[in-house]
């Protein structure tokens, strides 16, 4: 295959693996509900964790973080060069948020650029899971906590792959999700009153 065939089969692969619902698809089986339209009507693993069950919610942030892996894996597989690769993850990414199956109303990506830079970046895991469980046990907000890791993948791109290319498309998916989540986040902020109340929790269960 050329090049463009290439590039078009894993662009088009990657965007109908992130259209795969899962959160939709486990909360219809497991309690029959439409899982946007419950809770923060959020498709993803923490609208899943809280409404359905803990169990499920960790099923599906595996799911999509596979989403995202997968899709490098595939644009790998085929042959593509690092930016169609790139190219190919931040599409699944898009894909999660405007799923084809469900009338282009997704989720918001987090887990799937989870699963993204878990491969990418495997010498970062350890460094993003310690930042993810110290700021969960400071503010008993996972999205808050898992976020803050996130936010540590450019510097490490950067720092420790030295890689600019790399670099700049984490903060380009980073860009995408907090486009997403902005909101939410303002939702929050009018319902608890005060930023403090919004990112610091009482515990795991309190949420607006």
């Amino acid at each position: 295959m050329n090049d463009i065939a290439v590039a078009a089969i894993a662009i088009v692969c990657s965007y109908l693996l992130g259209s795969l619902p899962f959160a939709y698809i486990i909360s219809r089986l497991v309690k029959g509900v439409d899982i946007r339209q419950v809770g923060t009507r959020n498709m993803g693993a923490m609208n899943t964790f809280y409404r359905i069950g803990f169990g499920w919610g960790v099923l599906v942030l595996l799911l999509d973080m596979a989403k995202g892996a997968l899709a490098i894996v595939v644009a790998r597989w085929l042959g593509a060069d690092v930016v169609i690769q790139y190219v190919a993850a931040g599409v699944s990414v898009i894909g999660h948020m405007f799923p084809v199956f469900l009338g282009f109303r997704g989720g918001k990506g987090g887990a799937t650029v989870i699963g993204i830079m878990a491969i990418l970046m495997t010498r970062a895991i350890p460094l993003c899971v310690g930042v993810f469980i110290l700021a969960l046990l400071l503010t008993r907000y996972p999205t808050f906590s898992y976020s803050l890791a996130l936010l540590c993948t450019p510097f490490i791109a950067w720092l420790e792959y030295h890689d600019g290319t790399m670099a700049v498309f984490t903060v380009v998916l980073l860009l995408m999700v907090l486009v997403r989540y902005l909101p939410r986040v303002l939702e929050m902020r009018s319902a608890g009153g005060t930023w403090k109340r919004v990112f610091f929790r009482k515990g795991l269960k309190d949420r607006f």
